[in-house]
């Protein structure tokens, strides 16, 4: 059992993000919420998400990061470039 809800809003704050973004992402499907509106089939969906279900999302969103392959070549200073002109 979650511990506690987010809303919207809430979880878009912590992710520093609009809430637009998060609504997006539970019409998608992509992150699990619970309608706990009085009439779950009405105009306005009051949408809560659960923690752990917040948690399971920024895991599935996690970006490894990547190694370079080769060292990066450094640019030539000006001194150095040659103008044939």
């Amino acid at each position: 059992m979650p511990k506690r809800f987010y809303t919207p809003p809430e979880f878009a704050e912590l992710l520093g993000i609009r809430s637009d973004k998060v609504l997006t992402w539970i019409h998608r499907g992509e992150l699990v919420a619970i309608n706990c509106a009085s009439d779950p089939n009405g105009e306005r969906p009051r949408w809560r998400i659960p923690d752990d279900e917040a948690g399971k999302f920024l895991l599935r969103r996690r970006h490894k990061a990547s190694k370079p392959d080769a060292p990066r070549r450094k640019r030539r200073s000006a001194t150095e470039i040659v103008s044939h002109f």
